[in-house]
């Protein structure tokens, strides 16, 4: 664990995958891949509202909570890889 200077805790740099994923309907969103293997142009299954749609996965990005494109708090995961 490290120290901030100020007294305070700086949070573990824990890596996540996160993923663009673009719809069919034309929705387009983030999300975390449990995946490691996962890849650009994958297709996947994805929370979407309140069911699960088919996506293409249009960007995948290495980072860690503090450099997320969108809070790790919100960001749902996807389902699986088709």
């Amino acid at each position: 664990m490290i120290h901030s200077l100020s007294g305070g805790i700086i949070a573990d740099y824990e890596n996540l995958i996160y993923v663009f994923v673009a719809f069919e309907s034309g929705e387009k969103a983030w999300y975390i891949s449990p995946f490691p293997q996962i890849n650009e142009g994958d297709c996947v299954l994805a929370p979407l509202g309140r069911t699960s749609a088919k996506g293409r996965v249009t960007r995948v990005e290495n980072v860690t909570r503090q450099t997320a494109p969108y809070p790790v708090n919100r960001t749902r995961e996807i389902e699986g890889i088709l």
